[in-house]
Formats: C-alpha cells, structure tokens, sequence
C-alpha cells in the first residue's frame, strides 16, 4: 500500500498546515498560506513570542504589525500547544539549526520538533523539513523519529519531505511567494504531496530526485556565496597593496553579460546562512575522511576581516596622528545587511570586540537598533548622527540612511561596504 492509498485520519476541526517555529521562516511562510485561504496554526515554544503574534505584534522585519493584523483576520492563530498538529493534515518544521561546539550543525531543536510532531503525527499527515542541515538528515535523523515516536511508517502511513527555506530578509523584490520551492520527498509520492502542498501558495515548484539532493542544494546555494566572498575579500586586502580600486575592477567586470557575478568585499559575513549553512557541508564531508579545503580556507578568510577592518581603522588613525587605544570610534550600522534590524552572526560584534580590546571608545549609531551589547558591554547609542563626535567612524553596513549629508563634518570615514567612494574623507576597505 502507497502513502497515496492512506486517507487522512483526524480527530476534531482539521487545520491545513501547522508551522513549527515564528521566527525569519516559519511566519512568512504561515502568512503566504494565509493569504491563500489555508487553515494555518504557527507553533512556537516561547510563549512571549505567541502571545504578541495573536495580539498582533510582529517581532520579524518582514511583516509589519498591520499585515500580522490582517493574517489574524484570515484565521491564523499562534500557540505553544503542540498537540495542535493532532489536527494537521500538514506539518513543516522551520526551526533553527545552528552549529555546535564541534562545529557541525546542532540538530536539537530539529529532533525535539520531529519528536513533538512524531507524538501527535495522524496517519495520512504530511511533514516537510526547511531547517538547514546536511545531506541525509531528513531520512536519517527525521524519519527514524517520527516513524518511533508515531508508530506509522514513512512513505506508507504517512509523507516525509525536506524543503529548503529561500527566505532573503528585507528583499523588497523575492519573497516566499515568487521564489521557486524546491521539494525532494522520501518517495515520488511523499514529493507529489509536498508539491500539492506548496503549489496551493507558491508561484513555481521544483521537484528534487529527493530528500538529499533537495538538502545539498540550500548548502551549495550558500557555500558558492561564501566562497566568492571569500575571493573578493581576499583580493581586497592585496588589491590596497598593489594600488588597485577593487571596487571600480568589480564593476568593470560586471559589465561582462556572461560568465561572471559580481560580489563585494565587507568587514566579515553575517546572517544564519552564509557563515553557518557551509559548515553544514564541511561537517558532512569530514565524516568521509576527509577536508573540505575551499570551504575551511574561505571560513578563515571570512573568518579575520574583522580583524583587517579594526588594523585599517588604526592605520587610518595613525594617519591623523591618533593612536586607537585613545580614540572614539563611530560603527555606523550593526546589522548583518542593510535596511532590516536582524543581527545574526554581524560582523559588527568581533569588529567592536576587537575595538574595545584595543582600548577605544566605541559608539554606534543604527536606525534599526536601539540597544547593542559586545562582550558584556552595552555600546553607547548615537542618536543624532548629524551632530555625532568621533576620531573616526567605520561604516559596517549600508543602511540607506547613509548618505554623505548626513554625516558629521570633519570626521574621517572608513568605508567597509563601498557606499560612499568618491566622498571627500572617505577610505574604502
């Protein structure tokens, strides 16, 4: 017997879809099925988080108080009751997989999900994995779980797939909606249900050979960002040497139709998805035997721009005659990327670790975030940037605040994003 042969069994109302996890993922994705008439219920642990959700308070830049309000309106309902997904016909686990202390990936609170579901999974029920992990983890830590925990079998009592999340917070252009979904199932069944599933709110459906190619494909997605990113940073540090402006050689170069994308350097990578997802691979890999090179040498390049971007502020304060240890130093922006206030492995923090170390004042201003702390220590806040007082600001990201007009006059500015080359006083990385 198929899983396609196996009716959904349901005691009680039946919901269409829960989402374990409201964070950066999980919401988006409950307020496109919303949006399409879908019976959502976002499953969250912490209680504080489901509270403000059904009250209508949104704790992610991607939706705004009043587009929660409206999703409330269409049915969705936030809880920490997991027995919740005892009604669900469909179950997608969005929750966070960060790495370890050994450096590979921390599955907890994937097994704890996969557990949490397995308990209450009815017979006939679909469940799709979007956390990041590595190749296998759907077939081998999943399924396993769930098929304990339930009784049922997967692929015959009920659908299993792995399904990467694509979310690019703050993209005013791609959204859940319009970008394609991947989807491997642990069968060509378990794939078709998942398709069925997605199809019902996402413009374009990709069907993986299955649960593993689908996995591999969110991994080489990001390690090929981080491995570009790793170049130009790399070509930054000799490219000041040799007197090249990398950034106008960035630009030629894109003028090429074919053959090339163009990445910039940065004071570091931040975010969940480039400085964590190609661990993920490199973990794997290591369990083969042996190296994954390109990958470990671009997380060591990556890994000490920080400390490039803190030995140019120096430089450029020696250059004025100050020494760090007795200078007040500015960060402008201390988000991981422009325009949103998530702060996901930025850079900014070993960037002001280091600063701090070295004995300067440090301060910040981000339109996006009110209060910072590094290392224990809270940050003062610049609130008027116009009238700010400082031996030297370093802009980290490019908050589209940041024009030349509204900085104060006078101060030096190291550039570490290339939004402001060209200005009188500025310095790019």
């Amino acid at each position: 017997m198929s899983v396609n042969d196996v009716a959904f069994e349901v005691t009680g109302t039946p919901v269409d879809l829960v989402v374990v996890g409201q964070g950066y993922v999980g919401l988006p994705l409950a307020q496109a099925a919303t949006a399409k008439g879908l019976t959502v219920v976002g499953l969250d642990r912490t209680q504080s988080v489901v509270d403000a959700l059904n009250a209508g308070t949104s704790h992610i830049d991607d939706i705004a108080d009043a587009e929660l309000r409206v999703m409330l309106d269409q049915g969705y309902t936030a809880t920490t009751d997991a027995s919740v997904q005892s009604r669900a016909k469909a179950i997608v686990i969005c929750v966070p997989t960060p790495l370890g202390e050994a450096g590979g990936p921390d599955l907890a609170a994937v097994i704890g999900a996969s557990r949490a579901a397995g308990q209450h999974l009815q017979r006939g029920a679909l469940v799709v994995l979007e956390s990041t992990t590595y190749p296998g983890t759907t077939e081998e830590v999943v399924a396993p779980i769930l098929e304990e925990e339930s009784g049922l079998t997967a692929g015959v009592d009920f659908c299993l797939a792995f399904s990467p999340e694509r979310v690019d917070p703050g993209n005013p252009v791609y959204g859940i909606v319009n970008t394609p979904k991947v989807v491997g199932g642990l069968t060509p069944e378990c794939t078709a249900a998942a398709t069925a599933l997605y199809s019902r709110f996402i413009d374009t459906i990709v069907e993986a050979k299955g649960p593993r190619e689908a996995e591999m494909a969110k991994l080489l997605e990001n390690t090929y960002r981080h491995v570009n990113i790793a170049l130009v940073n790399e070509m930054a540090i000799f490219c000041r040497e040799l007197g090249v402006d990398l950034w106008d050689a960035i630009g030629l170069a894109k003028t090429k139709p074919f053959g090339y994308q163009a990445f910039y350097p940065g004071p570091g990578v931040g975010g969940h998805c480039i400085p964590i997802d190609p661990n993920y691979l490199s973990y794997k890999v290591r369990t083969l035997g042996y190296p994954f090179r390109f990958v470990e040498l671009a997380q060591e390049i990556n890994n000490r721009m920080p400390e490039y971007t803190v030995n140019r502020a120096m430089a450029k304060l020696n250059d004025s005659g100050i020494a760090l240890s007795r200078a007040r130093v500015l960060l402008l922006g201390v988000t991981y990327k422009p325009d949103i206030a998530d702060q996901r492995e930025s850079p900014a923090t070993p960037v002001g670790r280091k600063l701090i170390e070295a004995g300067a004042e440090l301060a910040y201003h981000d339109p996006h975030v009110t209060s910072w702390n590094v290392a224990g220590h809270e940050v003062e806040r610049v609130a008027d940037l116009a009238t700010a007082k400082a031996d030297l600001i370093v802009l980290l990201t490019n908050h589209a605040e940041y024009t030349p007009d509204a900085l104060p006059a006078g101060v030096p500015v190291l550039d570490t994003r290339g939004a402001l080359r060209g200005v009188d006083g500025v310095e790019t990385l």
